[in-house]
């Protein structure tokens, strides 16, 4: 595998154990991209069975996403020293969204610097 695949490959793995970890739940499968001076992961299967039920009405949709967002804030540092870790670079912010509908999640990670030209 080349660096760039095997550093994606290895944040990959890592937010999968950082879902399992803090979340309680791992997702189904995880693909992450590095693009210039972002990281972008796409998690598949990240609701439970209780949230799926939830998340049929408008007001439990709602309240699915207040508490993942929530749950991420509350645990960005350890998502944030994790990605550090692995591509020797600094996390300048993080934006995420989950879809109710497929259980999908999206983390972008804006980083200190164009990851791309240094792999």
């Amino acid at each position: 595998m080349n660096p760039k695949g095997q550093i994606e490959d290895d944040i990959a793995k890592a937010i999968i154990q950082w879902e399992k970890d803090y979340m309680g739940r791992g997702p189904e499968d995880a693909k992450t991209d590095i693009l210039r001076n972002m990281i972008i992961v796409s998690l598949r299967g990240v609701l439970s069975k209780a949230e799926q039920h939830l998340a049929r009405d408008k007001a439990g949709m709602t309240l699915v996403k207040k508490l993942r967002q929530q749950l991420v804030e509350q645990g960005r540092s350890e998502l944030d020293k994790v990605v550090a870790e692995i591509t020797s670079a600094k996390v300048v912010s993080l934006h995420t969204d989950i879809s109710t509908k497929t259980g999908e999640r999206i983390f972008i990670f804006v980083m200190d610097r164009n990851l791309q030209k240094h792999i």
